[in-house]
């Protein structure tokens, strides 16, 4: 029963995180489409700004629960896509680096070369989590003893890359309904563009990604078993559906939280798909990392769970506080009072 509910925990933790990091993410992504000026980009920069450093808590804590709960299905996987995730690293170390340099010298150039790798640092994380967790949905080669027998290429197969463009659109849409949000006048214009135009292609990528999983994966042996589960893709699509019905009634908050609906669905019938598996094996089912016999005793179960009933809760409301603070457009007296 332990194991059933830090697995949710798990997902729900990934979910939180895509949807919070992955407007940063999105909205770096956007930064050389949208910033026509020095001034356009700096409101890109601060509309980031207060949010990026906190929302990464996330990342830091589903990887904490990872290595806790389930250590054998840490080790398999930190492991087995340790050259992807150590790109994904160092990606987020120079987007951290690009905040706090850009202005620390009084030079176009040096402004320049830090927004390319804003945009890089941005771009590479999106590509990679989406690759990174397809192949997780379809199984990686490792066996009984969690040797991982494939390359970083290998990774980069249809699936693969189908995951990655899917998380990049998602991103993309994200970051710019929250752009709409936080800036005015011709930047919030082109932001509501880019999610006007990107709202469709992500709903056929929605579509052909589900095809493709019926094919590369059995993900959907779960909800053929359980009906109930179907939900979970009913959810992504009316939190789709929704943004585009809020975006157009111009109700950008309301297609904000409908995007974050989108995530969240998405990330959940992924996961849940692959339940109890959480590292399948492609060589051998027998070698597939459970979230039964991967993970921690009953003892270390409890006691994380009840730390993390108190402080999960603390973190939500620290972090609801701060958006609420933060949740007014940014304004050129903000320009004047940040170092972004």
């Amino acid at each position: 029963m332990l194991e059933t509910i830090w697995f949710v925990l798990w997902t729900l933790l990934w979910a939180v995180y895509f949807v919070l990091d992955g407007f940063d993410l999105g909205l770096g992504t956007l930064l050389p489409f949208l910033g026509k000026t020095e001034q356009e980009r700096r409101f890109m920069y601060n509309a980031a700004g207060p949010f990026w450093d906190g929302n990464e808590v996330w990342l830091i804590s589903a990887g904490g629960v990872t290595f806790a709960a389930f250590p054998k299905a840490y080790a398999v996987m930190f492991s087995a896509l340790y050259a992807p995730l150590l790109i994904l690293l160092f990606a987020l170390i120079f987007r951290a680096v690009s905040f706090e340099f850009r202005n620390k010298v009084e030079s176009d150039a040096w402004r320049s070369l830090w927004d390319g790798v804003h945009f890089v640092a941005n771009l590479a994380p999106c590509i990679l989590l989406g690759v990174a967790f397809a192949n997780l949905f379809m199984g990686i080669p490792v066996d009984a003893q969690g040797v991982y027998h494939g390359s970083l290429l290998g990774l980069l197969n249809l699936y693969g890359l189908a995951g990655g463009v899917f998380f990049l659109c998602m991103f993309v849409l994200h970051g710019a309904i929250w752009l709409s949000i936080k800036s005015e006048g011709d930047l919030q214009t082109r932001a509501l563009a880019a999610a006007t135009f990107v709202w469709p292609i992500m709903l056929a990528l929605l579509v052909a990604f589900l095809i493709l999983t019926a094919f590369y994966t059995k993900l959907y042996d779960n909800y053929l078993a359980m009906p109930v589960l179907f939900i979970l893709p009913l959810l992504a699509l009316a939190g789709l559906l929704g943004a585009r019905c809020m975006l157009s009634k111009g109700k950008l908050w309301l297609a904000w939280g409908c995007s974050a609906l989108f995530i969240i669905g998405v990330t959940f019938f992924g996961v849940m798909g692959m339940f109890p598996g959480m590292i399948i094996s492609s060589l051998d089912p027998a070698a597939t990392v459970t979230a039964f016999n991967g993970s921690s005793s009953q003892l270390t179960l409890k006691i994380m769970l009840g730390v993390a009933l108190v402080m999960v809760p603390i973190v939500l409301i620290y972090q609801f506080w701060m958006y609420r603070l933060f949740s007014h457009p940014v304004t050129a007296k903000d320009l004047d009072d940040h170092a972004y």
